[in-house]
């Protein structure tokens, strides 16, 4: 695993042993930054369910201002924090453990918030609309903020509420990765 663009092209990341921490397969990662093109430049950067913090990693590569990583397990938030020291990210991102199936009030201190969402939940565990449900509410979305959602194709992705729209969805095998805008 590696970052694929930008700043820290070709780098590696660390990812926790055994199969608790599913990472996103370089391919997928390179198409969905490749859907988004320049929509990474100077965005701050949520990346929910953040297991080695790829993504979020990735953005901070491709020019993102900052990036706050969730996760609730203890080794996925110890890779996180390895590969941020490694690549020294450390001043421009944070890591946070907590539930994010059971809110997302973790954000509400932050001052800001975030134009550009990854989450990459444990496959077919209906942690999405959970999650989507706790972004609507916690208020860290900025207006026009893209929702990035890497699942299972058997895990169809309800319409979203609370402002959030879906507008696109690719798939890749048996993956899909749909794409959610805020419209409030």
């Amino acid at each position: 695993m590696r970052v694929i663009s930008g700043a820290l092209k070709g780098r590696r990341l660390m990812a926790p042993a055994g199969m608790a921490t599913r990472p996103t397969a370089d391919r997928i990662k390179e198409s969905v930054f490749n859907i988004l093109a320049g929509g990474v430049q100077a965005k701050k950067v949520l990346d929910l369910f953040a297991g080695t913090g790829a993504l979020g990693i990735e953005a901070l590569s491709r020019g993102a201002a900052s990036a706050v990583f969730v996760d609730q397990a203890k080794a996925a938030l110890s890779a996180i924090r390895r590969n941020l020291r490694e690549l020294r990210l450390e001043d421009r991102s944070r890591v946070i453990q907590w539930n994010i199936l059971r809110n997302l009030n973790c954000l509400v201190p932050e001052r800001d918030s975030f134009d550009l969402v990854f989450m990459d939940p444990p496959y077919e565990t209906n942690a999405i609309s959970s999650a989507l449900a706790g972004l609507s509410s916690c208020g860290a979305l900025t207006t026009g903020a893209r929702v990035v959602i890497e699942h299972s194709s058997r895990e169809p992705i309800a319409q979203p509420m609370g402002g959030l729209v879906l507008i696109d969805q690719r798939r890749f095998g048996k993956t899909l990765v749909s794409f959610i805008d805020y419209m409030l």
